[in-house]
């Protein structure tokens, strides 16, 4: 099957509008359209509803995605493989949610291509329910996630505790001004909702919602406000009297964990790689 077929259905099924499909994948809408129809007819089957302004995706369509994204990280990591350079005699695919990159693992990555140059690494942001997917289709070694997938056969290790601070650019606040003055929410996971909603008991919607820590940090440095932060990532602006603790609010920790699928071929690499992420308790799982 033609890869490219499914790039562009993955692509309208994530836009759901042709002409937005066509731009990032920089082709015209009727070449979209025409992939479209290739790959219903190669699969007999209508993956789109198509009415004026409303695409859907029919079941099938529905179906389609989970095989449709493990067979391109599979292409992918086959591409990687036979690409692999006589120095590079050794390959991994991890992948974690973006806030994990910005807030934890980037600095791993430094650690691991000092500790093991012979390492060719596939690193990506997924969400949790795609790094499940590819690690029970072994297309993924090792993710990295808040909120352990309570899966058969999936190992999880507890890697990290991440003490999230309620920081604002304006000194001197509580935490009722703080909820109530441009208030970032950002997305930490199931268990950081429950314990926010447990202690924040607010109406006021969040002035901006983003799953990135990156865009809430710069939108916070340029507009001001407030927002749960990693207390790794706030010291520097502190110092430079950028952030202010609120002081009258807990913090709320977050477990990092490392899941793979144990006693694969790669299973000594993954744990040198979980090692050099950080330390490595019994698993919980």
């Amino acid at each position: 099957m033609d890869t490219e077929l499914l790039k562009t259905f993955l692509e309208v099924s994530r836009t759901r509008h042709f002409g937005k499909a066509a731009e990032h994948l920089y082709l015209t809408p009727s070449a979209v359209s025409f992939r479209i129809r290739q790959l219903e007819s190669q699969l007999g089957v209508t993956l789109f509803t198509r009415l004026r302004n409303n695409i859907q995706l029919t079941s099938s369509g529905e179906a389609l995605i989970p095989h449709a994204e493990s067979m391109l990280l599979a292409w992918a990591r086959a591409q990687h493989e036979v690409a692999l350079s006589e120095r590079q005699t050794q390959q991994l695919a991890v992948a974690g949610t973006a806030n994990l990159w910005d807030a934890y693992l980037q600095d791993g990555l430094h650690r691991l291509y000092c500790e093991l140059p012979a390492l060719s690494l596939r690193a990506d942001i997924r969400t949790p329910e795609q790094m499940t997917r590819a690690l029970l289709g072994r297309t993924l070694d090792l993710a990295f996630l808040t909120d352990p997938a309570r899966i058969e056969g999936v190992r999880h290790i507890a890697m990290h505790t991440m003490e999230l601070q309620l920081v604002s650019t304006y000194p001197g606040l509580d935490a009722a001004k703080a909820m109530a003055q441009d208030y970032i929410r950002i997305d930490w996971g199931t268990a950081f909702n429950t314990q926010h909603a447990k202690l924040f008991n607010t109406g006021t919607p969040p002035l901006l919602h983003t799953g990135s820590v990156r865009i809430a940090l710069e939108y916070l440095l340029h507009h001001g406000g407030s927002t749960f932060l990693p207390s790794s990532m706030i010291r520097s602006y502190q110092e430079q009297e950028q952030l202010f603790i609120v002081a009258d609010t807990p913090s709320i920790n977050r477990e990092v964990y490392a899941a793979y699928l144990p006693g694969g071929e790669r299973q000594g690499l993954i744990d040198q790689v979980i090692e050099l992420f950080g330390p490595q308790p019994a698993p919980i799982s």
